[in-house]
């Protein structure tokens, strides 16, 4: 699995590219023709994770509530983020990582609910999941390079 680990955290630093680079006005940005924003895409794909990896898993997630019911598959953005905001999201694309893959090491993901996705795979264990989770991350990362183009 490390070389699945290495492949998330590699997106990871991308997203966190974007976040370095942009202005908080154009991570906000709605460009017309989308449904939502950069900013919203890189803490969607946090939420993603810890939904695949811990919530399936039957584990404590390492983000909160509030994150998860703001960014989690159908939603959208209902406000521009303040600086802090993003400052937050940005630490959470590489510490929740870390744990996940220290989780994974110490073997915590002892049981999992199978989940079907929208591409009708089903996934069965965790490992599917982290799997899993480089694909959608990849989408969302070739979303934001069409949402950088768009602002």
């Amino acid at each position: 699995m490390d070389w699945a680990f290495d492949i998330t955290m590699k997106n990871r630093k991308l997203f966190n590219s974007f976040i370095e680079n942009l202005s908080l006005q154009e991570l906000n940005k709605i460009p017309q023709g989308f449904n939502n924003n950069i900013i919203w895409n890189i803490a969607h794909v946090i939420v993603t994770q810890q939904l695949l990896v811990y919530y399936l898993s039957g584990l404590p997630t390492l983000v909160s509530q509030d994150m998860i019911d703001s960014y989690r598959k159908e939603t959208k953005p209902n406000h521009n983020l303040s600086q802090a905001e993003i400052d937050a999201i940005k630490n959470l694309l590489f510490s929740t990582i870390d744990k996940t893959k220290e989780d994974y090491d110490a073997k915590i993901f002892q049981s999992y609910n199978q989940y079907t996705v929208t591409t009708k795979n089903t996934i069965r264990n965790v490992e599917e999941a982290i799997e899993f989770n480089n694909f959608h991350e990849g989408i969302h990362l070739g979303y934001i390079l069409a949402l950088r183009k768009s602002i």
